[in-house]
């Protein structure tokens, strides 16, 4: 089977591209330029395609392609100097998104497997107790299926209504849509918090988690690669949506913990309310970024687990285990 991945080069790119070959798939990524490329994995056909947006041109990277992997996205960016920022997530999430999805259709590819995120969903599933200084809120129930999007930011409503322009599109053409919504994914070659996690505990500095009481769901990159490779196989997988993670919640201190055993160090953690933390991170202008830290945000995989007999082929400890030995 020929696949084309936009995104072929990224942290879950990589990864992808290393099972398909194992697979003894043809794969074909995507760059940008031939002068001055990302460099792909080796094995990876590359093929340029310019800036991703409305105008786009995709005759060549999907000749010959039986399905497509859309990875390529426009990210969260730090002290964004776009004037429109939802503007610019727009132009490459949804208009470049479309003009793939008609591209494909147009190429007579059979399967089209998108990845969207948990922040479709929404932000978070509600705090389970916070510790000293904190109002306690009733949980809510973990983010499925069937809940009503509520994307907040404008990384979250770019995937959204780039899931509702795909939709529109396969009903008009019956090209067959696949969406994938995971949370956080980790594992060799991660960046963001889950690197910074590991380096700190690595330097042994005490961390202010002592009094965070949360949940949150996470995907080991194995996993997830899993969880893709079998919605592109499974006849049975046209046209649904899916949440994926490890399918185990744990708290930011037993994340701590399970980092520190799998580099043989000790987990230090200060017991800082909430509270004070969230007030630091807006005083820093990261609010969200700690958010995440000690937040609840869990998601639930029965759907994918009932209809595909979808299953994480790694434990949460193996991919944290692997995560490190990557960092060593």
């Amino acid at each position: 089977m020929n696949i084309l991945i936009p995104g072929a080069s990224g942290f879950i790119g990589r990864a992808l591209c290393e099972r398909l070959l194992v697979e003894g798939w043809q794969v074909r990524g995507t760059i940008r330029s031939k002068v001055g490329r990302v460099a792909l994995p080796a094995g990876i056909e590359a093929v340029a395609i310019g800036s991703i947006g409305a105008d786009t041109e995709w005759e060549e990277a999907l000749e010959d392609i039986d399905a497509v992997v859309h990875l390529a996205a426009r990210v969260h960016v730090m002290d964004d100097a776009a004037s429109d920022t939802l503007a610019a997530y727009r132009q490459v999430n949804v208009e470049g998104t479309k003009c793939l999805a008609i591209a494909a259709a147009n190429a007579d590819v059979k399967r089209f497997v998108y990845i969207s995120s948990v922040k479709v969903n929404g932000e978070s599933t509600g705090d389970r107790g916070q510790g000293s200084g904190v109002r306690r809120s009733v949980p809510k129930q973990p983010f499925s299926e069937k809940d009503v999007p509520a994307p907040r930011d404008p990384y979250a409503v770019s995937k959204w209504e780039a899931e509702r322009v795909l939709r529109e599109v396969a009903v008009d053409t019956g090209l067959e849509m696949v969406i994938l919504r995971p949370p956080l994914a980790y594992g060799p070659g991660v960046r963001a918090n889950f690197l910074r996690l590991v380096k700190l505990v690595k330097l042994g500095i005490p961390l202010p988690f002592g009094c965070v009481k949360n949940r949150r769901s996470q995907i080991y990159i194995g996993n997830l690669v899993d969880a893709i490779f079998t919605c592109m196989t499974n006849p049975n997988t046209a046209g649904k949506t899916y949440l994926v993670s490890d399918g185990e919640d744990i708290s930011t201190p037993d994340l701590v913990r399970r980092i520190a055993a799998a580099s043989n160090r000790r987990a230090l953690m200060l017991p800082v309310p909430v509270w004070m933390m969230r007030m630091a991170g807006r005083i820093i202008g990261r609010p969200d970024e700690l958010e995440r830290l000690f937040g609840s945000l869990t998601v639930d995989i029965s759907k994918i687990r009932t209809e595909l007999s979808w299953y994480p082929p790694f434990t949460m400890e193996e991919g944290i285990r692997e995560t490190v030995l990557w960092y060593n």
